[in-house]
């Protein structure tokens, strides 16, 4: 059994919509054991209304949570039984194999890094995002856990990303790039030039195909991107904006007369499948690679169709053993510190 939490109270949804996209989870799932972290009472007055297999199925009450305005440090320390807490700690003490919570993203991080531990040799845990890209989707890491980075941070993100990609998202023999302002090694700034370096130097990156620019993310041309959390962070913001307008303009440009409406109906199926290509719930959350347990950062608007999704990452992060995997890549390299 894979035993998965889900944080249903930190998000911007109600619980009882994160509940319901966890349940579908468990329902179509049978090797999951779910475990809800939240306000006992609200929960289970949500689980009332269900016919969910309760033998799988667990609560974890916490009657915190941490706000997004809030100092996740300072919080972590003073709201003892926030739900990232909780989580955490059950994660640490191995009674869950895996962690979801859409709640404040540093509280999540900070969480993953103090109360479950970095795996060692690991420096700088990165977030790790899946992009939409033409056929199926290209990993991006970091994307705002760590906002400087040396080029060493840079190769082990490299080396955790490839281990991901081969295993969780089965990709076979990825595509590494390094993300610059172009493909010539000579380019960037000393950042991108020393990484280069490394990345391209390390017989462990199986297929070190060099530098990419922003726009090969979307392509068929890399498999895994590696940035600092800096740039990453406005790579995932911008790409958010610029969907957001393009949904926008849709919108805008099929309701202005009787003949764009139309036009909308007819081409009503092909637009679904581009909306789910950019959506990012298809993916649920994104992991903190490289601490001692899997942890999902899932986006703070997560609705039912993002958890149920999430649920499944976590599944399947568990189920590959990605944590044992980066845990041998650099044990065996003596990258120990």
């Amino acid at each position: 059994m894979y035993r998965i939490a889900v944080d249903v109270m930190s998000g911007e949804k109600n619980p009882a919509e994160l509940i319901t996209g966890a349940l579908q989870a468990l329902k179509e799932e049978p090797e999951i054991e779910l475990t809800l972290i939240g306000g006992y009472d609200i929960i289970s007055e949500e689980l009332a209304k269900t016919d969910s297999d309760s033998k799988r199925l667990k609560i974890e009450n916490a009657d915190q949570i941490i706000n997004m305005d809030e100092s996740p440090i300072k919080a972590l320390r003073k709201k003892k039984n926030a739900t990232v807490n909780v989580g955490a700690k059950l994660l640490k003490e191995n009674k869950i194999d895996a962690f979801i919570s859409p709640g404040n993203t540093g509280s999540v991080m900070a969480a993953g890094l103090l109360r479950v531990g970095r795996i060692k040799g690991v420096s700088r845990p990165p977030i790790a995002i899946q992009f939409p890209a033409v056929n199926g989707s290209t990993l991006v890491l970091d994307n705002g856990a760590n906002t400087d980075c040396s080029p060493e941070n840079l190769r082990q993100f490299a080396l955790m990303g490839q281990l991901y990609a081969e295993n969780v998202m089965k990709v076979e023999n990825p595509r590494v790039a390094l993300l610059n302002i172009g493909e010539e090694k000579s380019k960037g700034n000393n950042l991108s030039k020393e990484s280069f370096k490394l990345l391209n130097s390390d017989t462990r990156i199986k297929n070190f195909i060099g530098n990419v620019e922003g726009r090969d993310i979307f392509s068929d041309s890399v498999d895994v991107v590696v940035t600092d959390g800096f740039v990453g962070n406005v790579v995932l913001k911008t790409t958010e904006g610029a969907a957001s307008f393009f949904l926008d303009l849709l919108r805008e440009s099929f309701q202005t007369n009787l003949r764009s409406k139309l036009a909308a109906l007819l081409l009503k199926p092909y637009l679904k499948k581009v909306l789910k290509k950019i959506d990012y719930r298809q993916y649920g959350g994104a992991p903190l690679l490289g601490v001692k347990g899997v942890v999902i950062i899932s986006h703070g608007s997560s609705d039912g169709t993002a958890i149920y999704n999430a649920v499944k990452t976590a599944k399947n992060t568990v189920k590959e053993d990605i944590v044992s995997l980066i845990k041998s890549e650099l044990e065996k390299n003596e990258e120990l510190e």
